[in-house]
């Protein structure tokens, strides 16, 4: 099945972690697809998450065992298919009696390691907070602790790993690209497409419209399709901040609220700590999310509450915040809203179909994208089987998964690079990096330097092959560099990039 009719098979709305997901695994099946993108990809609640594939230990309370069994399934399979963008984390979880009882966090922790059939990560065990390294950091009164295992992901990687690898497999990805309007001419749809940079239209024609818009699901059906959907989208906000490290080690924490919810603080960027997330209903437009005093407020609180360095509002570096669009399943409490997906399937009687997504986790994305694509099987009957359970992402092709190997062999063969920059390189690109320094010799052959780790050759790399536009693209979400970078160097790096941009744009 191809586009050389100029008819796609099917047209993908919404780049994030699931239209790049079902965009990867519907070209691999042999179907043609465009992906469109209004913003950059994984622009919106994609980037903007606690950055991990995990199981969701607090979805056990609200008896979520069927979505917590398959996220925990699908750690492993991810862990094994990027290992560069995705690594085992062990994260503590010291007791406070006055939240929940030992037993109940023992029988969480028992279900956890075993629904899903754990193979690489080491199994739970309790800590004596007044001896063991990891509680030197926590307040006395705290004495035991559970320690568990889970995985750190670079969620924008895995956006952008997903779209090379449908590209690879023939899919078209257009990012900057607004789906205007859409309408349906019996089997088929014709699309209407708009570069937000230029304004420049195009109209397209697909078999099929698959929406992933994420918070803008519901816009799509009714203001796009002008369709109907009995269903709908809840959007609950999540911030997060990001503070100087303060304890040593590389294991994370989990600490308890009275409220129920529990916030990570995670080892981040080498030097720096992740503090999230928050759970709140929002109701503004997605593009203006932003993290409020409120909710800062309640992160540090949440943090002091367990650990000696109290935090205050100037340590904080940076804040995020992204709106997660859950399926509405009526909950009271926003935590308590499913974190499971749902998809609804519009077209019948020779009608082209419309395919929307409720709802998801990163985690689970992956089997989101085979189970959306069996929903339009009836559509597609001559479409391949499922495949992506076995198959690596782009740069994830590392031997038995083995990074440190590969980071010692990269290094072996890249004498000149600094341990740092050598390992920045290896952890985002995995055996894509070999193409990215290529045949370099000296440092002096990546070109100019714009930060601590960010050099030419990498900014054209990124420009090349992974779609970046702007020097946001570059700086926080293809790569962390803004986090290292002080603001005249920022200033610096988006003159020379808009000075360049003319002769980037043209190498690709």
């Amino acid at each position: 099945m191809t586009a050389e009719t100029g008819i796609y098979d099917l047209l993908v709305i919404g780049g994030g972690v699931n239209g790049a997901g079902i965009a990867r695994d519907a070209a691999g099946r042999g179907l043609s697809v465009l992906l469109c993108e209004k913003d950059d990809l994984a622009q919106g609640t994609s980037s903007r998450s606690g950055k991990l594939v995990h199981g969701g230990l607090r979805y056990l309370e609200y008896y979520e065992f069927r979505l917590v069994r398959e996220a925990l399934i699908e750690r492993e399979v991810l862990l094994e298919a990027a290992p560069h963008i995705i690594w085992p984390m062990r994260f503590v979880l010291p007791h406070n009696p006055e939240d929940r009882p030992a037993w109940l966090v023992r029988l969480g922790l028992f279900l956890y390691d075993h629904l899903g059939g754990r193979k690489r990560l080491p199994a739970t065990r309790t800590l004596d907070l007044k001896t063991a390294p990891e509680g030197a950091p926590i307040r006395n009164e705290y004495r035991k602790a559970f320690e568990y295992s889970d995985c750190w992901v670079d969620d924008s990687r895995l956006v952008l790993l997903n779209a090379l690898d449908a590209e690879a497999k023939g899919a078209k990805v257009m990012t900057r690209t607004a789906c205007s309007v859409v309408r349906r001419d019996g089997p088929l749809w014709t699309a209407e497409l708009t570069d937000t940079l230029t304004g420049e239209k195009q109209a397209v024609t697909a078999r099929c419209l698959v929406n992933t818009a994420g918070p803008w699901v519901n816009d799509v059906i009714g203001r796009v399709a002008g369709l109907n959907s009995a269903r709908n989208v809840r959007l609950v906000k999540g911030s997060h901040i990001i503070v100087p490290k303060f304890w040593e080690g590389r294991q994370a924490y989990l600490v308890q609220n009275p409220d129920k919810r529990v916030i990570f603080i995670n080892p981040y960027q080498n030097d720096l700590a992740l503090i999230g997330t928050t759970d709140i209903p929002y109701e503004g437009r997605p593009e203006d999310v932003a993290a409020d005093g409120n909710e800062i407020a309640y992160l540090l609180k949440s943090v002091n509450r367990y650990f000696k360095q109290q935090l205050v509002e100037s340590d904080i570096i940076h804040s995020f915040s992204g709106v997660r669009p859950l399926y509405d399943d009526n909950a009271e409490n926003p935590s308590a809203v499913t974190r499971d997906y749902i998809f609804e399937v519009d077209g019948d009687d020779g009608k082209a179909p419309l395919l929307s997504v409720f709802g998801g986790k990163i985690t689970t994305f992956r089997k989101l994208s085979e189970h959306a694509l069996e929903k339009i099987r009836p559509f597609f009957p001559a479409m391949g089987p499922a495949w992506t359970a076995k198959a690596s992402l782009p740069g994830g092709d590392i031997p038995d998964a083995d990074f440190d190997q590969f980071l010692g062999e990269l290094r072996a063969r890249y004498r000149f690079l600094p341990p740092d920059l050598a390992k920045h390189y290896a952890r985002l690109y995995g055996t894509r990096a070999y193409q990215l320094i290529g045949d370099a010799a000296t440092i002096a052959d990546l070109g100019e330097s714009f930060g601590p780790y960010l050099r030419e050759r990498e900014v054209r790399f990124l420009v090349e092959t992974e779609w970046a536009v702007t020097p946001e693209d570059i700086l926080e979400r293809r790569t962390k560099h803004g986090l290292h970078m002080n603001e005249a160097e920022k200033i610096a790096f988006a003159a020379w990039f808009s000075g360049a941009e003319q002769r980037l744009r043209a190498a690709t």
